[in-house]
């Protein structure tokens, strides 16, 4: 089961959004707020690789 189906809807929609922002590198544009990185991050969706966040195999297919 998704980790992302067990949060409140709002919170849910929100991360998904920021998925879709680290995929298409829009937080260069328009920065994304550290904690949805840091949970993404808990979560094993997203990783850091040079500074900068990337999606990880799992992020991916979450989206």
């Amino acid at each position: 089961m998704s980790e992302l189906k067990r949060l409140p809807l709002d919170e849910a929609i929100r991360l998904r959004w920021v998925l879709r922002d680290i995929r298409a590198r829009r937080f260069i544009v328009s920065p994304l707020d550290p904690a949805d990185v840091q949970k993404l991050t808990q979560m094993g969706y997203v990783e850091i690789r040079d500074t900068l966040p990337a999606l990880t195999t799992m992020g991916m297919d979450e989206i």
